[in-house]
């Protein structure tokens, strides 16, 4: 984004750019055996796919439907849906049409207290931005993930912010919106190599507390305040 105010002619001495951050100290991995929600949810014994947030215009799941047809014969696979948006519900009616119901499950936001089980009863997560819209806004349910300790599976432009931490701290897979067939064969690694898995998860937490914690936002702030 800062690159796009400054070549609509803002002075680059005027832009200061403060990443996003996550509530770090709210939101910490556990371990599935801990995790009241994948229990209550019965997902025991099954590899989760998970997306957390609002599922809108920016975003595109066509990708994952697409897959989730590929892997159908795959029953220990399930995508878990936790949320709303605007397209929460096309995708659920393309699941029934397309006859997979087995394997997702859609349920509604949950409690902020229940914010470290929502986003630990996934295996991985994914998330996913329109190429077109890199610059001018970012999936901020990224450092979410990452305070989790669970690997991101960004389906973006590969040349976009979230696509480059991914690649810089090696925390998940970055897939091009509609290469099906990259994303199936990521989830077959993810779900087959746990120790793949764990490092990846233990990755996105140690870059978000290197970089994207909240004290580093308040200190940020305060550095550009002092400043100014």
């Amino acid at each position: 984004m800062a690159e796009q105010v400054i070549k609509r002619g803002v002075p680059s001495d005027r832009v200061h750019v403060i990443p996003n951050w996550s509530d770090d100290e709210q939101i910490s991995p556990i371990s599935h055996d801990d995790n009241l929600l994948r229990r209550e949810w019965r997902l025991d014994g099954k590899f989760i796919v998970g997306y957390s947030g609002n599922l809108g215009r920016a975003h595109e799941f066509h990708t994952v439907l697409a897959a989730a047809e590929e892997l159908k014969a795959n029953s220990r696979i399930v995508f878990l849906i936790i949320g709303g948006g605007k397209k929460l519900d096309k995708l659920a009616y393309c699941v029934k049409q397309r006859g997979l119901e087995r394997g997702f499950r859609f349920v509604p936001y949950q409690d902020r207290n229940l914010l470290r089980h929502s986003l630990g009863a996934a295996d991985v997560h994914w998330l996913s931005l329109r190429p077109e819209l890199e610059g001018l806004i970012v999936p901020s349910k990224f450092y979410g993930i990452a305070a989790a300790g669970r690997p991101v599976v960004a389906i973006t432009a590969s040349n976009g912010e979230i696509a480059r931490l991914v690649r810089q701290h090696d925390c998940g897979v970055v897939i091009e919106p509609g290469d099906t067939k990259a994303l199936v064969r990521a989830l077959v690694m993810l779900s087959t190599d746990e120790d793949k898995r764990t490092a990846m998860g233990t990755s996105a937490r140690a870059m978000l507390d290197a970089h994207f914690s909240r004290r580093h936002a308040f200190e940020r702030w305060q550095r550009l305040l002092d400043a100014i």
